[in-house]
């Protein structure tokens, strides 16, 4: 009681204090978190009503509607209250000691993952509607396999297997035919290449299956984001509840297992996507992948290549290798590469030092907050010999429990999985983990499912706990956890920085990745067998679980792109993708463009290298205007401009012989050009070491196709690279049908100083009609 008298009088003291200067604008109702161990009451409710009592006396309002009203006390999920408040409340309650956070309250429909709902799609409208959502779709998935028994893979209501469908179920280790239905329509496991190298694949200690079912999980959350089923009341311990259901959730699904413990093959993933084409699936999801190289060099790059000649859509994972550049990998021209951004769904928690500091993070532990304890870094817990530049990644066997026991302890992030840490810590005694950003990892913060309480921290916050370890005899901490928040971050959506970026070093003329979808916190299916953080000592099982990556935004992609054939069955697959690059969009939701977590500031804007296009936008693609289409005579031509040699283009070309690739000039007799393939964006390159007073220019062609109204005018928009002059002719087209198509030229001059070498601008290039705005963006990069 005397410690709440006196929090009572000291938060009466400031609000009289700023009595005179707070406005009392419009109320509206916020959720108040609170720090139990500041207050101590065996009744909470009177205690929360005495500081909104207290706000209204120091505020003295003469209109009685104005008080802050009590509506809801918290005490078993969270520990706090909800009111209705004024803005100047809010600052009030901020400044209370036991002030933890608050959030404003909304309106929610129930809802998914939410990332459909992010992504503006509605049941029974566009996209969605019925007609849509009838039509026969299979999306192939090269993963680690499928759990066929999953709700997410019911198949109530569906349709026969269409006769089309050439696909079956293998039988391996607990999976056979009958493991398929309506909506898994086929599932293979390859494993030849992967055991010539690892040996064979341990089905008892190493708990894989020598079979199409996953014991990882990757695959499973895949396969559902794309085009899982609709399942109601999912969640991850009650994170993220609502109903669970894929992009094109109607769609079936074919699962090629090619990644097993230690990877994927390249044999495995060649033999797998060729078969999956022969199968006869439409949509091709590949969340794998490894460094850049040469198209002739990519297994993915070559069978993909096969398969959009085919006419199936290939989608791909850009890599978790970001902010880093030109870490972007599967970056030929074919494929539909994916960056990972974050919607506005976050899992927030509040560390608070004993010095009364407070910062947010993330984490999806499901339990109690800690009390306040001893805290200490990692670096100074480690067994004798360790050495601290060792324990401080809190490395299972290098954590003294003399050191770490009873305590939460600082791990730094890196060379070890962000779980694994946990589990170090955990096994050394330890009650709680603040993982720690380093500078170049910056304010990414990641939810993970810890077995233990444990919190992400960004790279401010992180140096902030460092200098507080470091500069206290006895330095205390606590952890408590927030739930599921929405609005958060308001200027969602936000690129993440693990999201690997272009230029693309193995074909810098053009620009990837294409474009980004949600990949950071997304709820999707989950193997019962495998743990929520892959843990063998963690005994929990789920049927959803939280992931992030750009394993995840791929899918995403995929299932959206069978949702625009869909309504456009006889599009190409670059006609699809080039719908998918135009209608994305570069503004956030409060209207300012994306940010980009990889910069360090998240209000420093992103650019075309690390998003592409932009962030995909369902119901715009699938009525684009005008897409560029590419056919494999337009391709082979790019092929001959990057001077490969005629059997390195045999090998994409899957000819069988050299002798049947001829190169030469293009059909006006003009020099072949990399920038002239009909590609949605623009990638230009100039060197750096020309004189200021010689300008360099290029001129590109491209080539669109009215998909939109029969007769339509369209008129340009160019924003201009910084340091470079753009011209269009023409600057308007008219089609009089549709289907028809017509050219156009860009030329991009360097004009004034001479440029550093590596540097690039960007601006974008965008055709107006109506409604529509087909726009294209414009990377110049000075080589």
């Amino acid at each position: 009681m005397i410690i709440m008298r006196t929090l009572l009088l000291l938060l009466l003291t400031i609000m009289v204090t700023n009595s005179t200067t707070l406005a009392l604008p419009h109320k509206q109702t916020f959720i108040i978190h609170i720090d139990k161990t500041k207050i101590q009451p065996s009744n909470p409710q009177p205690w929360f009503q005495s500081i909104l009592n207290s706000i209204s006396i120091s505020q003295q309002e003469e209109d009685a509607s104005q008080n802050p009203e009590l509506l809801y006390v918290y005490e078993s999920t969270i520990f706090g209250f909800s009111a209705h408040l004024s803005p100047s409340h809010l600052s009030s309650l901020q400044q209370s000691p036991s002030f933890l956070a608050a959030f404003p309250d909304d309106l929610l429909p129930l809802h998914t993952t939410h990332t459909p709902r992010f992504l503006g799609l509605s049941v029974g409208l566009g996209l969605w509607s019925g007609p849509n959502l009838a039509s026969d779709v299979i999306i192939g998935v090269l993963d680690t396999g499928i759990w066929p028994e999953h709700a997410s893979f019911g198949d109530a209501g569906m349709a026969p297997v269409p006769s089309r469908w050439k696909g079956v179920c293998e039988n391996g280790t607990e999976f056979g035919e009958g493991n398929c239905n309506r909506k898994i329509v086929g599932a293979r496991a390859f494993y030849r290449g992967y055991e010539k190298i690892a040996g064979r694949i341990n089905e008892t200690g190493g708990g894989e299956y020598r079979s199409a079912r996953d014991s990882q999980g990757h695959g499973t959350h895949t396969a559902s984001t794309a085009a899982g089923s609709v399942v109601g009341n999912a969640s991850l311990f009650g994170f993220a509840r609502g109903t669970a259901r894929g992009m094109r959730y109607t769609s079936r699904i074919a699962a090629y297992k090619v990644c097993w413990a230690f990877g994927c093959t390249n044999s495995d993933i060649l033999a797998a996507m060729d078969q999956a084409v022969s199968d006869g699936v439409d949509v091709l999801s590949l969340s794998l992948g490894g460094a850049a190289r040469p198209f002739y060099n990519d297994s993915i790059a070559i069978a993909s290549f096969g398969a959009i000649q085919k006419g199936v859509f290939v989608s791909c994972s850009a890599g978790n290798s970001g902010p880093s550049s030109s870490s972007v990998g599967n970056v030929a021209p074919w494929l539909t590469t994916v960056a990972a951004s974050y919607t506005d769904r976050s899992f927030p928690t509040v560390v608070k030092l004993g010095n009364g500091q407070t910062f947010r993070g993330s984490s999806l532990y499901k339990g109690k907050p800690t009390k306040e304890a001893l805290l200490v870094h990692a670096k100074s817990a480690g067994t004798k010999g360790s050495g601290g530049r060792i324990a401080q990644y809190c490395i299972r066997g290098f954590l003294d429990p003399k050191l770490v026991k009873g305590k939460i302890v600082a791990c730094e992030r890196g060379i070890n999985g962000r779980t694994q840490k946990g589990e170090a810590v955990k096994m050394a005694g330890g009650v709680g983990m603040i993982l720690l950003n380093s500078e170049t990892q910056g304010e990414e913060l990641f939810a993970d499912a810890h077995i233990l309480p444990a919190t992400s921290i960004g790279a401010s916050a992180s140096k902030s706990i460092r200098s507080y370890i470091s500069s206290n005899k006895t330095p205390t901490a606590s952890i408590s956890f927030l739930g599921t928040v929405y609005g958060n971050p308001a200027d969602a959506p936000l690129m993440a920085a693990f999201s690997s970026r272009g230029p693309s070093l193995v074909g810098p003329d053009v620009i990837k990745p294409d474009l980004t979808a949600p990949g950071v916190n997304i709820l999707a299916a989950w193997p019962p067998k495998a743990s929520p953080s892959l843990l063998k000592s963690d005994k929990r099982s789920v049927l959803f679980n939280i992931v992030s990556g750009t394993s995840m935004s791929c899918p995403h992609v995929s299932g959206i792109a069978a949702l625009v054939k869909s309504v456009h069955r006889d599009w190409s697959p670059a006609a699809i993708k080039s719908a998918l690059m135009t209608t994305a969009y570069t503004l956030n939701h409060k209207g300012t463009p994306i940010g980009d977590i990889g910069s360090n500031r998240s209000s420093s804007p992103a650019n075309p290298f690390a998003f592409g296009s932009g962030h995909v936008d369902p119901e715009r693609a699938s009525d684009p205007g005008l897409v560029y289409d590419i056919t494999t005579q337009d391709y082979l031509r790019y092929l001959c401009s990057l001077n490969y040699t005629s059997s390195q283009i045999a090998l994409l070309l899957s000819k069988g012989s050299s002798n049947n690739v001829t190169c030469s000039s293009n059909n006006d007799g003009e020099v072949l050009q990399a920038g002239d393939l009909n590609y949605p964006s623009f990638a230009v390159l100039f060197s750096s070491r020309r004189s200021a007073h010689n300008n360099a220019n290029v001129t590109y062609k491209r080539v669109v196709t009215n998909v939109g109204y029969p007769k339509s005018g369209y008129a340009v928009k160019v924003e201009e690279p910084k340091g470079v002059s753009v011209r269009v002719e023409p600057r308007n087209l008219r089609f009089r049908k549709m289907g028809e198509k017509l050219s156009y030229k860009v030329s991009f001059v360097a004009k004034g100083k001479r440029r550093v070498s590596g540097s690039s601008s960007f601006g974008s290039l965008v055709w107006v009609s109506g409604n529509y705005a087909v726009r294209s963006p414009i990377a110049v990069t000075w080589q």
